[in-house]
């Protein structure tokens, strides 16, 4: 079955040798140079509905200017954090100049989305780029994926809906088959409940790549792909070498997540806070999302896109060489290396 793409797109093919060779002698490179042609897109605020101290980027070829540090909805769910606290602080991260909101279907059992919605009551869901996730391969279970995100979001539609988890070689061809969830997302958004599409997913780069070039096989083209990349990554599977520079070529949105890899980074005392999210601005990603669950790490955030700027190459070297012995087995990536993150291999069920 071929899917249509809303933009005109040139198939490529990347082999597993093409992959191995690209990542060792061109990735890094590659990434450094898109990095510095994103990077000298990416301003402060330029309009009124713009924070004058967020950065912000365009997403890809979508063409829509979005806050460079996105609202984490995982944290917002979380019982330790009260609903009325959370409504709160998400507010106070949109008066403060972020735009681009980030959830999930199965996020605690949809109480992320639940509080995402009533935070954005009032008036706040003009104001940001609104993007959730579904974990549904099957067009059937997709489509109650969607509908059940958009009522509990309280909106008719969402800015960005992307598949979550793709950590499987075989979900790219259960999404692409015939009766699978691409059909649902398609149909999604020729009813207007969805402006784009993207997948996201946290295991290994040859996932992702493999999901590209299926996509590619049925003629079509995600707007946005969302991966972990942060200090670590560069050392072991790493999306930042074989993934980023194959999306900024093909003017495909990346959105970071993991900065911290839920704390776990920070716990190996080699980078603190901001200079792990100014690491992560200093890659060419449309996005980095930050999971946000208290006033100090909202705060966190903030200042640290105001205090961004662009790294010297030596500055980056210098961070990388800091963090490689931690790195190159993926010790404090659990997301890689255990089940830990995996939330539709606990609930298969989710998958349809």
């Amino acid at each position: 079955m071929v899917f249509a793409d809303s933009g005109s797109f040139e198939p490529r093919s990347l082999h597993p040798i093409d992959r191995r060779a690209f990542a060792k002698s061109a990735g890094a490179a590659a990434a450094s140079v898109a990095a510095q042609q994103w990077l000298n897109s990416g301003t402060l605020a330029q309009s009124p509905a713009e924070h004058e101290s967020m950065i912000y980027r365009t997403l890809g070829r979508t063409g829509v200017r979005v806050s460079a540090i996105g609202f984490g909805g995982y944290h917002l769910g979380r019982p330790t954090l009260g609903e009325q606290d959370g409504i709160q602080l998400l507010r106070q991260a949109v008066d403060r100049g972020i735009t681009f909101m980030d959830n999930c279907w199965d996020y605690n059992d949809g109480q992320s989305e639940i509080r995402m919605g009533k935070a954005l009551a009032g008036g706040y869901r003009d104001r940001v780029f609104l993007m959730t996730k579904i974990d549904g391969r099957t067009r059937a279970a997709a489509a109650q994926q969607i509908d059940e995100s958009l009522q509990r979001l309280g909106t008719d539609h969402v800015d960005l809906m992307q598949f979550h988890e793709v950590i499987r070689l075989e979900d790219p061809d259960r999404i692409f088959a015939e009766g699978g969830g691409m059909e649902a997302m398609l149909a999604a958004r020729q009813a207007g409940k969805v402006r784009f599409i993207g997948f996201t997913g946290h295991k290994d780069p040859y996932v992702h790549l493999r999901m590209l070039d299926v996509a590619r096989r049925h003629n079509f083209r995600f707007d946005t792909v969302q991966m972990p990349l942060n200090v670590m990554d560069a050392h072991f599977r790493s999306f930042t070498h074989e993934v980023l520079p194959v999306l900024t070529r093909e003017g495909i949105a990346p959105l970071g997540m993991k900065c911290f890899g839920d704390h776990t980074i920070l716990e190996s005392n080699t980078v603190k806070p901001i200079e792990a999210l100014h690491y992560c601005l200093n890659l060419p990603v449309a996005v980095q999302i930050t999971g946000i669950d208290s006033q100090q790490v909202l705060d966190q955030a903030l200042e640290a896109a105001r205090t961004f700027r662009p790294l010297t190459q030596a500055e980056v070297a210098g961070i990388l060489e800091r963090t490689r012995a931690a790195g190159e087995e993926g010790k404090y990536e659990l997301y890689k290396t255990t089940n830990h993150n995996d939330g539709t291999a606990r609930r298969p069920q989710y998958l349809g």
